[in-house]
């Protein structure tokens, strides 16, 4: 006898297509459907007036505030001042050598970033060492023909990128050196750590920088005098690695004691062992620890406002306040948060991308 198979039925029609994701998504159920309601009109309610306010009735084209006659809001204030939000008080003449410095290190970023691009030992390479060097050289002049720029001409939006990504790059390996050193069997190395650790800690950072500003000067001699961008990086980075040894002390915990006992077994030593078996699967546990860390630095580097420093939030107070533009503070904020927004998300993103790319084992950890 033969059989045939008749065709498969296709799905109820209120089960697939949007219908269908909304079934799934928003109304399943009484609960949800009256949240998705709610949320739904206060959603319209809020937003429809801020998106007429940002986008519909505003202001895109002009050099001044009377250009902004609509009601709406005057993007014209940011486009006019946006060099100074973003490169400060240096000389517009030689906005090319910070432009240049942060396609370096873009590039130097992809590098390390894209799997299909190799010798990443060499981009690790010229990201830690060389790329420090150049930027010196190539941010403060003085050399090779350029004209020196003083630090104190430094600010905006440059300026929290130079002190996140020094304190980032300086604070790792101080960070990972100190936790190792809590964890150590020598009693006065890890005295040192612990004492070192819960000091940094117990501080906040706006201390911190107070203190790096107007203190750490007293403790050199008086022909001694240290540049003011210089204390307020000494100061984030020994705040920071404080932090950053306390992450990569929980993935040094979480790694299991078999793998300790199979590097003992190996005959290794101890840098060997922690350097080819320990480490990095501990770095790898604590990705989101140590990109959360990093996002916090970058975010707490508009405290630098205190000492004097003219970052990208001092910058946008300051041109608020002149009489040419006063009344429109809420665009400078709103231009702030989407500019942090921006590389916050991003670097939020990546970790994710990267625990995807590393995840070759711990299964359940999300």
């Amino acid at each position: 006898m033969k059989y045939e198979i008749e065709a498969s039925l296709p799905p109820p029609p209120n089960t697939v297509g949007v219908i269908g994701w909304m079934r799934r998504n928003l109304f399943d159920g009484a609960v949800n459907s009256v949240a998705t309601l709610v949320i739904g009109f206060l959603a319209v309610y809020w937003l429809i007036p801020v998106i007429q306010w940002m986008f519909i009735d505003a202001d895109w084209l002009g050099d001044s505030r009377e250009a902004c006659t609509s009601g709406g809001a005057c993007w014209v204030f940011i486009a006019t001042r946006m060099d100074q939000f973003l490169y400060g008080f240096y000389p517009s003449g030689e906005y090319w050598r910070l432009n240049l410095s942060f396609i370096m290190l873009a590039l130097l970023t992809a590098w390390l970033m894209i799997p299909s691009l190799g010798r990443k030992g060499l981009a690790t390479f010229l990201t830690l060492v060389v790329y420090p060097i150049v930027t010196f050289y190539l941010l403060t002049g003085g050399a090779f023909g350029m004209p020196s720029v003083e630090t104190h001409l430094w600010g905006g939006f440059s300026l929290n990128l130079i002190l996140a990504v020094i304190g980032i790059v300086a604070a790792m390996p101080f960070g990972i050196l100190l936790a190792l050193g809590r964890r150590s069997e020598m009693p006065i190395v890890r005295s040192l750590s612990v004492v070192y650790i819960e000091i940094w800690r117990g501080v906040p950072l706006i201390t911190v920088l107070f203190m790096a500003s107007v203190m750490l000067p007293l403790f050199f001699p008086e022909d001694i005098s240290f540049d003011k961008l210089l204390r307020a990086m000494i100061g984030i980075i020994l705040f920071q690695s404080a932090y950053m040894a306390e992450v990569v002390r929980g993935g040094l915990q979480a790694i299991p004691k078999g793998q300790y006992e199979a590097a003992d077994a190996l005959g290794l030593s101890y840098w060997k062992k922690m350097i080819l078996i320990i480490l990095p699967q501990a770095l790898k546990l604590m990705i989101p620890g140590i990109v959360n860390t990093f996002i916090a630095l970058f975010k707490d580097t508009s405290l630098v406002v205190i000492i004097g420093l003219f970052d990208l939030l001092a910058i946008v107070q300051a041109a608020s306040n002149d009489p040419d533009w006063i009344g429109y503070a809420t665009e400078g904020y709103i231009f702030i948060a989407l500019m942090f927004w921006v590389f916050c998300f991003g670097m939020s993103r990546y970790s994710q991308h990267l625990e995807q790319l590393l995840h070759t084992g711990h299964g359940g950890r999300n």
